[in-house]
C-alpha cells in the first residue's frame, strides 16, 4: 500500500530532533530552555527543530496559563491524539482515510480483512511511515508492520533505544488520532538494528 506522494525531508531524519521528541514525549510541557539544557544545543537550534516537528504534526506548542506577573512561557507537547492533539495530524488522518477510501473503491482486490475504522488507522499508519522514509509492509491478517531495513536504526545504532522508543511512539499517536481498535503491542527484538516489525493489536483482546 503506498500514497503515491512523492517523499519529503522527514522531520524525524534529524537525530536531534528524535532526542527532542524522546525529551517530551517522555515529559510533555517543555520550554526551550528545559530542551537547551538536556541536549546542549542551541536556543535558536531548539526553536528552529521544534518548528518543523509542530509543522509535521508531532509536537503541539501552548503558551502558559500564569496567575503571577512575567511573560508567560511556551510549553511544548508530543501530540499523542488523546491528551494532545495536533491540528496537522488531525488533517493528516482524514486526508489519509479520504486516500485508503479511494483506492480500494478503485482497485480490485479482496475485501478487507479489518473493518473500516481499522482500516483508516493502518491508512494513516502507512502515510506516516512513507512520510518518515520507511518503507511500510502491512500484514493485516497477523496485525504485522515491517519496517525492515530500517536506515534509521542501522545510522544511530549506539542510540536505537531511544529511536525505536520515539517511533513506537509517533505509530501510537497517529492510531489514537485517527480512532480504531488497533493500538501498538510492541516490537519484535533482534540482534540486527536493521529488522523491525511492529505487533499491532486489537483493543478488545488487550
Amino acid at each position: 500500500m503506498t500514497s503515491g506522494r512523492p517523499l519529503t525531508y522527514s522531520a524525524i531524519s534529524s537525530y536531534s530532533r528524535v532526542e527532542i521528541l524522546n525529551l517530551i514525549q517522555r515529559e510533555p510541557q517543555r520550554t526551550v530552555a528545559d530542551v537547551v539544557g538536556a541536549t546542549d544545543l542551541h536556543p535558536n537550534t531548539v526553536r528552529e527543530h521544534l518548528q518543523r516537528l509542530i509543522e509535521d504534526g508531532y509536537v503541539v506548542a501552548e503558551t502558559e496559563h500564569r496567575t503571577t506577573r512575567g511573560r508567560p512561557r511556551v510549553l511544548y507537547s508530543a501530540a499523542d491524539g488523546e491528551a494532545t492533539f495536533s491540528a496537522v495530524q488531525e488533517r493528516k488522518v482524514k486526508d489519509a482515510a479520504q486516500r485508503g477510501d479511494l483506492m480500494r473503491r478503485v482497485l480490485p482486490g479482496a475485501p478487507p480483512v479489518l473493518e473500516t475504522d481499522a482500516l483508516h488507522q493502518v491508512d494513516a499508519l502507512v502515510e506516516d511511515l512513507i512520510d518518515a522514509g520507511f518503507d511500510p509492509i502491512i500484514d493485516e491478517t497477523n496485525l504485522t508492520v515491517e519496517l525492515t531495513p530500517c536506515a534509521q536504526a542501522e545510522a544511530q545504532a549506539a542510540h536505537r533505544e531511544v529511536l525505536c522508543a520515539v517511533h513506537l511512539g509517533l505509530m501510537q499517536s497517529v492510531l489514537n488520532q485517527a480512532g480504531g481498535p488497533l493500538a501498538i503491542d510492541g516490537m519484535r527484538t533482534s540482534c540486527d538494528p536493521r529488522d523491525c516489525v511492529i505487533q499491532l493489536m486489537l483493543a478488545a483482546r488487550a
